[in-house]
């Protein structure tokens, strides 16, 4: 555990400050991805579920209000744990969950955007969370290879959502996987509080975007804040952490909390030290020299 973990005073995810989802909603922007709490190939369930319970419950305690989940996470069982480990929930807890896809027998991801799958989809989560209406439901698109959906139209899954929630099954929505466009149209339709993308230190090609949506309001909740890096780039961020006395997760958490005051962390894990080093990343200031070389690192 990194010397930052260590310090006297618990890690707290107030630190970072909050974020006010819909204008409206507030989440502390250190929050917490279930993915990681199934089993392989995000498959099953965990290795150890006793564990799965205790970081979702020291989560919790560490003052995580705002937790992304699917039930198509395992499928089912990254909810189930939820409810198991947390229900009755926290006054302020958000729950926000995805829907627009379904796990096959051989751990695929194909599409589920058809209006019966999405309604489905949605009453799973209501289900298996135990709640009458779901905090934020992100629809997620995807291109046929699974990277981001950025030609054609989000419309008719979107109006399905959009249906869902006039009905009181939904409090907000928002997108995953998109481009500026797609959010643009989804924004025709109803209300958008968050984009949902893959985007790091590395991979920026969504600069522009999470600046609009900082702009407008609008949460950006990045994930895999080390995923796709080159060898290079993993060196110069392994090495800068280790000057900092910090690791390089903890350095990827900082540096997206710092990019923009509308990002939100959803860092994910399954064991409990790391849940609290990644906490205590939120506490984290970057220096102006460090603020540049890990910007450099896009290039």
């Amino acid at each position: 555990m990194s010397s930052t973990a260590r310090s006297s005073a618990p890690p707290n995810a107030a630190a970072a400050g909050q974020f006010l989802l819909g204008g409206q909603t507030p989440v502390n922007r250190m929050g917490y991805g279930s993915m990681r709490l199934s089993g392989p190939n995000i498959m099953g369930p965990p290795r150890d579920r006793d564990q799965a319970i205790a970081v979702l419950r020291r989560a919790v305690e560490l003052g995580v209000n705002h937790i992304d989940t699917s039930d198509y996470y395992g499928p089912h069982t990254v909810n189930e744990l939820i409810r198991e480990a947390l229900h009755p929930y926290p006054a302020d807890l958000v729950l926000v969950t995805k829907v627009g896809a379904r796990r096959t027998p051989d751990g695929g991801w194909p599409a589920a955007l058809s209006p019966v799958e999405l309604t489905q989809a949605v009453h799973d989560n209501l289900d298996h969370l135990g709640v009458d209406r779901i905090d934020v439901v992100n629809l997620r698109m995807a291109d046929e290879h699974g990277g981001l959906f950025v030609d054609g139209s989000l419309a008719e899954p979107f109006e399905v959502l959009a249906g869902l929630r006039e009905q009181g099954l939904i409090h907000h929505l928002g997108v995953s996987n998109v481009g500026a466009t797609q959010l643009a149209e989804a924004q025709t339709i109803a209300p958008v509080v968050c984009v949902q993308n893959m985007y790091n230190i590395a991979a920026r090609g969504d600069d522009d975007l999470v600046d609009s949506c900082a702009a407008q309001g609008i949460a950006f909740t990045p994930f895999f804040p080390v995923g796709g890096f080159r060898p290079l780039q993993d060196q110069v961020l392994s090495d800068l952490a280790a000057q900092r006395g910090v690791s390089a997760m903890q350095l990827a958490i900082a540096w997206l909390l710092a990019r923009s005051p509308a990002i939100l962390s959803i860092a994910g894990t399954s064991s409990v030290a790391h849940l609290e080093e990644n906490i205590a990343a939120g506490a984290l200031i970057l220096s102006d020299q460090e603020l540049r070389t890990l910007n450099d690192l896009a290039n």
